[in-house]
């Protein structure tokens, strides 16, 4: 068996792009891509599924090609492949996939590429096929590309599909894994993760699960992000949709990796691809932001200068606006006043709690105006920087149309002042908390005045003539009309 699946795959190697469609066209594979993907596709499926239908056809297109070959003429009457692919192969952990390294010195393209017109050769134009393109994400600084984005192409009408991929490392990127430092533990910062995408190639796509994704990486199936939950009712819970990390459970050495894909086949089509990629921290990307970031004080008081210049068409002319030093996000003084250069508002966030809830949970939406705020559009505004430095006593300032500021007080700072005189509701008890300049009352009391706000002053006069007409042993008895609890409270 060993020995028909060496010949199967030095067969293959000798294919031509048309041998290589047919032959995974005959097995209901994807026929696009590229030479090199081709021949990927076939390997894969010369060392995993290849039944005796499939050698057998195998054999009768290498037969087929050469019998064409042998017969034209000017060749040679001879039965043999020609050294169009070099291979060098090593075997792992009793694997029989070879690794290989392929060139192509002297590739014979045939006629059959072309048409003939007027008695004269000629090729037809390359077409170039637009190839699906995954957004970039921040956290993920792309080192090698492992497997460009394949699409998943469904083997039968079954609704859960199984899409297998093998692949080796360079001894160069064993070493980038290896010398890696660790985020936590067990984790490298140099990984191997599988991003999967819409098919789609109009623009640059975001990570997007299929249904009933699994995956399994040699023996041991990884772990794929759960589900949000969701706490309004008829709202189907989310999965966040980010890079599965496959480092673990690799080999991480020249042995040969297999990764399966097992997905749900619901009409839509998908493609994935694999990534050698460092992963970066909050703390990075804010020092690569502090570092490249900061907008000069300047250029912030000339757009503070654009947003407050006179509109012509506008009957109330703006004098000032507003911006708190408050982060929106978690209520606390901005640290590191940040926005998005495409937003239209002043207002700032901090960019160290954004980065950290982005880390968490990538949504990369403005705080303050609700708009896309991704890591490549941020600024630092230097002139509000430059501001928290100088007014540490205000939470809120107020630009001006000359592009200064000023800062603005808290309205309860503004409203009381110290020399306020305190004025006492309630008896003349008032369990010993209240000093009085004229020293302690009996049984080590503080005694006070009190003042009936709720008398006026003629209702007054009339209490002090009864009080005097009811004076008799008892002594004057003080009447309380006021309902309030003893307290202070401010007069001014």
């Amino acid at each position: 068996m060993a020995a028909e699946l060496v010949e199967a795959k030095n067969m293959v190697m000798s294919f031509r792009v048309s041998d290589l469609q047919m032959l995974l066209g005959f097995v209901g594979r994807s026929k696009s891509g590229l030479k090199h993907e081709l021949v990927t596709r076939a390997l894969q499926l010369v060392q995993f599924d290849c039944s005796p239908e499939v050698f057998k056809k195998i054999k009768e297109l290498y037969e087929t090609r050469y019998a064409k070959k042998s017969s034209e003429p000017g060749q040679p009457q001879q039965h043999r492949p020609p050294e169009a692919l070099s291979i060098h192969s090593s075997y792992d952990r009793g694997s029989t996939v070879a690794r290989t390294s392929l060139s192509t010195p002297n590739i014979d393209y045939p006629a059959l590429y072309g048409k003939y017109l007027n008695g004269l050769g000629r090729l037809p134009p390359k077409v170039v096929k637009p190839e699906v393109r995954l957004v970039k994400l921040p956290f993920y600084t792309t080192l090698d590309e492992l497997l460009k984005p394949t699409e998943l192409v469904p083997q039968n009408n079954e609704k859960l599909q199984e899409s297998p991929c093998i692949f080796a490392l360079t001894p160069r990127q064993v070493e980038l894994i290896r010398n890696s430092r660790e985020l936590q533990a067990g984790m490298k910062s140099v990984q191997v993760v599988l991003r999967i995408c819409y098919t789609d190639t109009s623009s640059p796509q975001e990570d997007q699960y299929p249904p009933n994704i699994a995956v399994k990486v040699n023996h041991s199936y990884c772990s794929v992000p759960g589900y949000y939950p969701s706490n309004k009712p008829g709202v189907e819970p989310k999965r966040p949709c980010r890079p599965i990390n496959l480092t673990h459970l690799m080999y991480v050495s020249a042995a040969t990796n297999r990764i399966t894909v097992t997905w749900g086949n619901y009409g839509k089509s998908y493609s994935v691809g694999l990534y050698l990629v460092r992963q970066m921290t909050s703390a990075e990307l804010l020092q690569r932001l502090k570092t490249i970031g900061v907008k000069h004080p300047e250029l912030c008081k000339a757009l503070v200068k654009e947003k407050l210049r006179l509109d012509p068409d506008s009957e109330i002319a703006t004098t000032g606006v507003r911006v708190s030093l408050i982060c929106p996000l978690v209520k606390m003084r901005l640290s590191v006043p940040c926005r998005a250069e495409t937003c239209a508002h002043l207002q700032c966030f901090d960019a160290v709690f954004y980065l950290q809830m982005n880390e968490k949970k990538p949504t990369w939406m403005c705080p303050v105006c609700d708009k896309p705020a991704p890591y490549d559009q941020l600024i630092i505004d230097g002139l509000l920087s430059k501001i928290l430095t100088e007014c540490e006593d205000a939470d809120e300032i107020e630009y001006l149309v000359d592009g200064s500021w000023c800062p603005i007080k808290a309205e309860k700072e503004r409203s009381c002042s110290p020399q306020c005189p305190i004025l006492v509701l309630g008896s003349s008890d008032v369990n010993g908390l209240l000093p009085t300049p004229n020293g302690n009352g009996e049984n080590g009391k503080v005694t006070a005045d009190v003042v009936d706000l709720t008398l006026d002053s003629s209702s007054s006069e009339e209490e002090e003539e009864e009080d005097e007409e009811d004076d008799d042993d008892d002594g004057p008895q003080p009447k309380r009309r006021c309902s309030y609890e003893k307290g202070l409270v401010s007069a001014c």
